[in-house]
């Protein structure tokens, strides 16, 4: 194993003199849809059950995954130190934002597509005040709609949790002797 060398921003391996080398930041955002789409960076929290265990869980069990999540994982498969893989995240959301904030689609093959979209100008109404009801503005949104593996994935998963709670209601009903 290679010894770790901390780059500063504005330099890289490959001696360009921008800030981060553009190889870098597409091989981190490469492993970092990676990661995310196959779900593995969900079991790095040591509360959380490996994936053997996953039959008993169920949707309370599950903690969120965070940025920090995502630059440990990436860090500790490519090496980089944490602060760049951190800086190449956050551009990343940055630039998605960015794009969504001047109404232009965000599409990630295998993870899903983010578009900007405007909502209907609705009626609105107070349950305090029976009669009365007002006008809700349209207003910018954004509309994400999933990816073919992550659909997939995350309807195994359904199915998964489905199962796990059949499991324990059966097993926490008691069982009825006939007369």
């Amino acid at each position: 194993m290679r010894p770790r060398r901390r780059v500063r921003i504005g330099e890289s391996n490959c001696g360009c003199v921008r800030a981060g080398c553009l190889a870098k930041v597409a091989i981190a955002f490469r492993l970092l849809v990676e990661e995310v789409s196959r779900s593995k960076i969900l079991f790095l929290c040591p509360t959380r059950p490996p994936p053997r265990l996953r039959e008993a869980i169920t949707k309370l069990d599950m903690a969120k995954l965070t940025k920090r999540d995502i630059v440990v994982a990436i860090s500790n498969q490519t090496g980089m130190v944490q602060h760049e893989v951190f800086d190449v995240v956050q551009r990343t959301l940055d630039k998605i934002t960015d794009s969504l904030a001047n109404n232009i689609a965000v599409e990630l093959r295998n993870f899903g597509v983010f578009q900007p979209r405007l909502t209907k100008p609705r009626v609105g109404r107070n349950p305090n005040q029976p009669g009365s009801s007002f006008v809700i503005p349209p207003r910018a949104t954004v509309k994400f709609k999933a990816g073919k593996i992550m659909r997939q994935r995350v309807e195994k998963l359904s199915r998964e949790l489905k199962e796990a709670s059949e499991r324990q209601k059966n097993a926490s009903q008691p069982t009825r002797n006939g007369p």
